[in-house]
């Protein structure tokens, strides 16, 4: 998308691939277009929520995981398709441990809040299985066919009926008559659907700016790509889901935040991990060794496990998020980040 851009700029204003200055022009327009695009989505998920009184959180873990979703999809399966397995396999796992470590974790240290456990159940239930099949055919086969993709698919079909299925009982409990006082709060439902559409296609648009960019950058450092996967790639993608949970957390709206995590980190593993082994089947990358074997199977699995049990484990269970947790959280991010380039 971002390609389709620079052409016309540089239709206009000639050459612009190898300028400084519009490459942060541009990573500076793709900020803007997130920041703008998150504050739309939230509004438009809101509303919708409320039009059909479906828990904030389900509607997190669903319509709103799909929307941050979409550029790690993007990038995933475009980096698969043009031989790049290292980008796709190192967006899915790195973009679980940003989303984890980072954003949930900046939101519960800055704002810790009450979680509703029971609705929790079904995304943490799927992310794990997801996460330990994925992990079973990197460490026993050292590979991912296409088969493995079909599967990741199917789990993502299953895991959004349920959802379905569970918001659709949830609004059925809760709903009785709205009164005018809802109607009004909630606003016309076409609205709340060109708020999430919109925000939708502004935050794409915007990571896909930050990303193209900012790895342009990445390269020129000559760090691996792999590297730039875990790190770069997997942050610039994750935005979408950073820009949701400020704007959920100013709006008071910290339930939509973590279901929207949680159900991000599902999808980057059945969806667009799925997505980017159907269309090109990868190994797992050796770029980096430690102690002589594969430093992601040591490293990136156990940190990706580690967070989210961190994250989950007390949210389901007590039904609690305490400021303790991001605050670990966000050091385990920082110590992984250090790995990532100083080993």
């Amino acid at each position: 998308m971002s390609s389709t851009v620079n052409s016309i700029l540089s239709s206009i204003f000639g050459d612009i691939s190898g300028s400084l200055f519009w490459t942060v022009l541009l990573f500076g327009l793709g900020l803007l277009l997130l920041i703008k695009g998150g504050d739309w989505f939230v509004d438009g998920a809101v509303g919708i929520a409320r039009r059909f009184h479906v828990p904030e959180i389900i509607i997190g873990a669903t319509v709103v995981s799909i929307g941050t979703t979409l550029p790690e999809v993007m990038v995933s399966a475009g980096s698969a398709v043009s031989g790049h397995g290292e980008i796709a396999y190192g967006n899915a796992i790195g973009s679980v441990i940003c989303n984890t470590a980072l954003i949930a974790a900046l939101t519960i240290a800055i704002r810790p809040a009450d979680t509703d456990g029971r609705a929790l159940r079904v995304p943490v239930l799927f992310f794990f299985v997801s996460a330990v099949f994925y992990a079973f055919n990197a460490y026993v086969f050292g590979a991912f066919s296409r088969w493995t993709g079909i599967v990741l698919l199917l789990i993502f079909v299953l895991y959004m009926i349920l959802n379905v299925r569970n918001g659709l009982l949830e609004a059925r409990t809760a709903m009785t008559e709205m009164d005018p006082q809802d109607q009004e709060e909630a606003g016309p439902l076409f609205m709340s659907v060109v708020l999430l559409v919109l925000g939708a296609f502004f935050i794409a648009l915007g990571a896909d700016l930050l990303v193209d960019h900012g790895t342009e950058l990445a390269v020129l450092m000559h760090v691996p790509e792999s590297v730039i996967a875990l790190t770069f790639v997997a942050l610039g993608t994750s935005l979408p889901e950073l820009v949701t949970a400020i704007s959920s957390l100013v709006k008071g709206h910290s339930a939509l935040s973590l279901g929207n995590v949680i159900g991000a980190n599902v999808f980057n593993l059945v969806l667009v991990s799925g997505m980017s082994v159907t269309l090109s089947p990868f190994k797992v990358p050796v770029e980096k060794q430690l102690f002589g074997r594969n430093a992601s199977l040591l490293v990136d699995f156990p940190v990706m496990f580690l967070v989210m049990l961190i994250l989950t484990l007390p949210a389901v269970t007590k039904g609690k998020l305490s400021r303790g947790q991001g605050i670990a959280l966000l050091a385990i991010y920082a110590a992984f980040c250090i790995f990532q380039f100083a080993v």
